[in-house]
């Protein structure tokens, strides 16, 4: 016998009685981003290396250490998507979206990070991620954020999930804040472990982010960034507290926040559960105004968020938030004896129909009643319509009611249909 071949590890697959519950954060997001009015757009897989290199900086983790490159036939350094922004920011560039306009857009689809899997981080995931293009205002940060606190409300999870904020200021504020924080980490080597020794001159900012419990004691002392910000940043920022206050929204302000990527500048914000242990941030995003120039194109505002998908599934599922999944079928279709089982078939594509919005399906080959029934029970159905040769006959069909205490009819052709209107 041939050795039986796994999924990679990382990489998992979703199974049929996984994925309502992915359908139903998608329909979630789908309906939150249309409420605002955002379009979708849809980015290759494989991008160039230098994309992300360029985007999310050398000196990161992702690019160190987590991206999945190769060089294809032509010796061109390929590499699976990672992130969706510098991506979307590509695609901008290349085709003119961007420069002097408008843009509110949303993406989902997969990512690739070859990290240590763990519960609510794989290798393969799936990112959902809202981008704005053309907006220096705050009201765009605002607006973003307005956005996912409405994914919360669809889902349920409102009461389940706290914003945290912070600013980070533009480039020449955080190229201050960064030598008065390498001074004060110069005066603490002895606690700094190697990563953060590492990063102290290339990305010192990241040892913010640090998990290590030693480095976050000392931190306690460090300079803060919000004492190097000029007046614009604090004013932008003021005015983001001010929208988030006038929609009602809650959050909190993390002078530690820094987020793991290059790009951002002024705006960085984290939504964070409690829900899922050690993994607490569940959307996270900010402002990266400097980023489309960076890839290439002319000076644009951005500003956006992501969120992996598989954390939403394992929110849903911790809170019990899935008893409204409906199964994949309402109606099931059963047969007794060779001209019922050609006249159920011509019965189930006629109600297909005439009534698009159900999920009807057809028993297929012959059985035993009671199989049939067993059948018609595991696949979720509402009903069964039973055929028989009584039924064919007088043109009429049975029917059992599965999920509710209710009496098996017999009813025409004409009362089925308005029956089936009911479900």
């Amino acid at each position: 016998m041939a050795k039986s071949i796994q999924a990679i590890r990382g990489m998992n697959d979703i199974l049929p009685e996984q994925t309502p519950v992915w359908q139903m954060a998608e329909q979630a997001i789908r309906a939150a981003v249309a409420s605002f009015g955002y379009s979708e757009i849809r980015m290759p897989i494989v991008e160039s290396t230098d994309l992300f290199k360029r985007s999310i900086g050398e000196v990161t983790d992702i690019v160190e250490k987590e991206m999945y490159t190769f060089d294809d036939r032509n010796g061109d350094s390929l590499t699976l998507r990672p992130e969706g922004t510098a991506s979307c920011v590509r695609a901008g560039n290349q085709h003119g979206l961007l420069y002097n306009q408008e843009q509110r857009l949303w993406y989902s689809g997969p990512m690739f990070r070859h990290e240590r899997p763990q519960k609510g981080r794989y290798r393969q995931f799936t990112q959902f991620g809202v981008e704005v293009y053309g907006i220096a205002d705050a009201e765009a940060d605002a607006e973003v954020l307005l956005l996912s606190h409405s994914l919360w409300q669809k889902l349920g999870m409102s009461d389940h999930v706290r914003l945290e904020l912070n600013t980070l200021g533009d480039s020449s504020e955080r190229a201050a804040y960064r030598d008065q924080l390498i001074a004060f980490l110069e005066q603490h080597l002895d606690v700094l472990d190697e990563d953060a020794k590492r990063r102290m001159y290339s990305n010192p900012l990241r040892v913010l982010d640090t998990k290590n419990p030693a480095i976050q004691a000392i931190l306690v002392d460090a300079p803060q960034l919000s004492q190097c910000l000029g007046e614009e940043s604090k004013q932008h920022f003021a005015k983001l507290c001010q929208l988030l206050d006038l929609a009602g929204i809650k959050y909190q302000i993390n002078e530690r926040l820094v987020r793991g990527l290059d790009y951002y500048n002024r705006t960085v914000f984290e939504w964070i559960t409690d829900s899922l242990g050690a993994q607490g941030t569940v959307l996270a995003g900010g402002r990266y105004d400097g980023l489309v120039e960076q890839l290439g194109g002319k000076s644009t505002p951005a500003v956006g968020f992501a969120m992996g998908i598989e954390r939403i599934v394992l929110m849903l599922q911790a809170l019990e938030l899935t008893q409204d999944v409906k199964s994949t079928v309402d109606v099931y279709v059963a047969a007794m004896g060779d001209d019922a089982q050609l006249q159920s078939f011509t019965i189930a594509q006629q109600l297909r129909l005439a009534h698009p919005q159900l999920r009807i399906m057809k028993h297929c080959g012959n059985g035993n009643f009671k199989k049939q029934m067993k059948k018609a029970d595991r696949s979720g159905a509402q009903i069964v319509l039973i055929l028989g040769q009584d039924e064919i006959e007088q043109q009429q069909v049975s029917v059992k009611y599965l999920r509710e205490d209710k009496p098996q009819v017999t009813v025409s052709y004409p009362e089925l249909s308005q029956l089936l209107t009911t479900l």
